[in-house]
């Protein structure tokens, strides 16, 4: 290994310019339909999801989201092994990542602005097990800025639910929206 790839592998995974996602909307509030196709993409027959780990940004939407969310997982017979947040902007993320991901959950749930999210999943990636495929977040997290801002990779996997009740994944740097009727069919 030489010295160059040594000091890129130790590096923070900061994103260096965070200006330059000034423009990314902050997260509004979530809507019921937003609730229930986020607890239908969790409870999909074959997903096997018990245990949720759940994060959020310390914004008002993303803090009711995530509440709202744990108040209709439990309601529903699910554990929620853990609730973490974190601010928008910080030196690190290394200490909400590592909450989020001490205890394995089936999933991790997120409500989030985009910002956090992102320089948060570069975290996660870098220093824990977590996977982004077993990652299901509200519409916050569905623009296509998002996944370019996190890097390549970071977010491939991670799927969501829509304001009004549709579902997006993301694939490499893309996402995908998926309408109630191509799901269905």
């Amino acid at each position: 290994m030489s010295i160059l790839t040594e000091r890129e592998s130790s590096r923070s995974p900061l994103i260096g310019a965070p200006a330059a996602a000034a423009d990314l909307p902050a997260p509004a509030p979530h809507t019921a339909a937003e609730l229930t196709a986020l607890i239908g993409l969790l409870t999909l027959p074959k997903a096997r999801i018990g245990t949720v780990a759940i994060g959020h940004s310390r914004d008002a939407a993303s803090r009711d989201a995530a509440e709202a969310f744990a108040a209709a997982w439990t309601a529903r017979g699910g554990t929620v092994l853990t609730t973490v947040s974190w601010p928008e902007t910080a030196a690190s993320w290394l200490r909400p990542a590592h909450r989020l991901a001490a205890q394995i959950p089936d999933a991790w749930v997120m409500a989030a602005a985009p910002l956090g999210l992102a320089q948060l999943a570069r975290r996660l990636r870098h220093s824990t097990d977590w996977d982004p495929a077993r990652t299901y977040a509200f519409a916050s997290l569905q623009d296509s800025r998002v996944p370019a801002l996190a890097g390549d990779d970071v977010l491939h996997g991670l799927r969501g639910a829509t304001a009004d009740g549709d579902t997006w994944h993301v694939r490499h740097r893309w996402v995908t929206t998926h309408l109630r009727a191509e799901v269905s069919e």
